[in-house]
């Protein structure tokens, strides 16, 4: 089985300086651009058998362009959407700062966000959807999970049996990951992928 992870395109708070997390923000032009790349470069190079995707606008969009170009079903989770960042969804980043600054040596990992959730309850949303994914899609050969950079993270945590502090795994506009697993092995295929966008 193989999990192709995208990260939905570029979305209207990357260019508003704001927290993103669980605000609602759409694709911009651009983003909608990016997602179209994407899917056609998916679509001659891996495509895949069913879409999962977070419900959140920036990545039901994505996902939605995908599908166009695919033409497989598609199924949205909750737990696919980004960190529930409670309060500082939508707010500038100038201003949370002054609001809300971290405490000093930052939040501790089983205290979450005032209104949102903690880390460690982050990470075991991604633990628990990916138990989901290997066990209720384990009769296709190949699924894309179509989120966000920090589910995305967490989610390859998960996969590879890593701590969930300490580093990152990043992803940049419409980036492909592909993990494959094969019985008890876990592989890495490949990771951030962004080729597309150079077209």
């Amino acid at each position: 089985m193989e999990l192709l992870l995208i990260r939905h395109g570029q979305s209207e708070a990357d260019l508003l300086e704001v927290h993103e997390g669980r605000a609602d923000f759409p694709l911009t032009e651009l983003g909608k651009v990016q997602a179209k790349k994407m899917a056609k470069y998916v679509r001659e190079k891996f495509p895949p058998d069913f879409i999962l995707s977070s419900p959140l606008k920036r990545a039901d969009c994505t996902a939605q362009i995908l599908q166009e170009e695919i033409g497989c079903e598609i199924q949205f989770y909750d737990d696919l959407m980004e960190f529930n960042n409670g309060i500082l969804a939508g707010l500038s980043k100038k201003e949370a700062s002054i609001k809300y600054p971290l405490p000093k040596g930052g939040r501790p990992a089983h205290i979450p966000i005032q209104d949102g959730e903690s880390e460690l309850q982050f990470r075991y949303r991604a633990e628990r959807i990916l138990h989901k994914i290997l066990f209720d899609y384990q009769d296709y050969q190949r699924v894309a999970i179509v989120s966000h950079g920090g589910l995305i993270s967490n989610f390859i945590k998960a996969f590879l049996n890593q701590p969930s502090r300490d580093f990152a795994f990043a992803t940049g506009d419409t980036g492909i990951h592909l993990l494959e697993l094969r019985e008890d092995f876990r592989i890495v295929r490949f990771m951030n992928k962004q080729e597309h966008l150079l077209s």
